[in-house]
């Protein structure tokens, strides 16, 4: 396939190059390892990221699926008390292979001090010593605790939105297609950042950022293999792993979904927004002109990283019923972040 990237945001290119040039060597069996050491390296002390704001924090181990070890979630939850009653459920990036609970926690702890409400995020096990479905379920069964913990947290659990950065947004597609099935919590959003759903790689953007962006067709190619080995690409593959995979994607709670337009991920996100309006379900699209993958946490201050914080917050004011907050007018840190595949 010949193709021709769409060219960067110029206000974007000195932080890309930046993270181009200490992006380290390409994803593979050999150097996960290393991806995953330099992860936890920037990840800072929970005490850095609070700082000074009137949140609490709190570790709780609780179960896991069934004959699966237990769960470690982590729990924000302002000082004075909660005061809107609502509750965001995270799972965290990292092309599923990489990452851990604390990745992004700088947006959560905003959001939480905010608006007053609670935030969960959760560690589930990785791929490829834990292939699908194990990240799947885990987070399947961190949102059964969380729910079934509404009063204890403090919050309404008919007002919880499950949300992900990229591998983490493809497993909250996946969470929410569970929830349906099951007959699981009810959720009142999922919030899918430009999220890693289809692991066909078969689209123009895929093609597009072949050995271009941090996490490119490369990458996206040996964390799709990690999660589902052989299977990978291949006609049976579980769409609780792979989203795009489902044939039906009615009956889902609402949906916010955003890529950058320079990413592997462009296009299978509008293709989930595509579908899910075919079959009379609402979603939010929101595809970002000469952004790459995870710009909003790498660039935050420019126009365009701005601009998507503040959709962002405005959807979630909206799907969740909360006050209305102006700090993201004014290119704060905001439900922003993610930079991690």
């Amino acid at each position: 396939m010949t193709v021709t990237p769409v060219p960067f945001d110029p206000d974007l290119l000195p932080a890309y190059e930046a993270l181009h040039v200490g992006g380290g060597p390409p994803l593979g069996p050999e150097t996960v390892r290393a991806g995953r050491d330099g992860g936890g390296s920037m990840t800072k002390p929970i005490e850095e990221i609070l700082g000074d704001r009137p949140v609490e924090f709190e570790d709780r181990v609780i179960p896991g699926p069934a004959g699966a070890p237990d769960l470690t979630v982590s729990i924000l939850r302002p000082k004075g008390g909660v005061t809107t009653p609502a509750a965001l459920y995270n799972i965290h990036g990292g092309g599923m292979c990489m990452g851990n609970r604390f990745w992004s926690m700088e947006s959560f702890v905003e959001l939480v001090d905010v608006y007053g409400l609670v935030a969960v995020s959760v560690e589930y096990r990785l791929a490829p010593e834990h292939p699908h479905p194990a990240p799947v379920e885990d987070c399947y069964a961190g949102l059964v605790w969380v729910s079934g913990h509404a009063g204890e947290l403090g919050f309404d659990p008919g007002r919880i939105v499950v949300m992900g950065r990229s591998a983490g947004g493809g497993l909250a597609a996946g969470v929410s297609l569970l929830a349906r099935d099951r007959g699981g919590p009810a959720i009142a959003g999922q919030g899918l950042y430009c999220p890693m759903i289809d692991d066909r790689n078969t689209t123009a953007s895929s093609h597009q950022y072949d050995g271009i962006g941090w996490w490119d067709r490369n990458s996206n190619l040996w964390g799709w293999r990690f999660l589902l080995g052989d299977d990978a690409g291949g006609p049976e593959v579980s769409p609780y792993a792979a989203p795009s995979r489902a044939s039906d994607l009615s009956g889902l709670p609402p949906a916010y979904i955003d890529a950058g337009a320079c990413e592997v991920f462009r296009d299978e996100a509008v293709d989930y927004a595509t579908r899910i309006w075919a079959v009379g379900g609402q979603a939010e699209l929101h595809i970002w002109a000469g952004a790459f993958h995870g710009f909003t946490e790498q660039a935050p201050g420019t126009t365009v990283s701005r601009a998507s914080k503040a959709a962002r917050g405005s959807w979630l004011e909206r799907v969740l019923d909360l006050p209305r907050a102006t700090a993201w007018e004014a290119g704060d840190s905001g439900p922003g972040g993610g930079a991690h595949g």
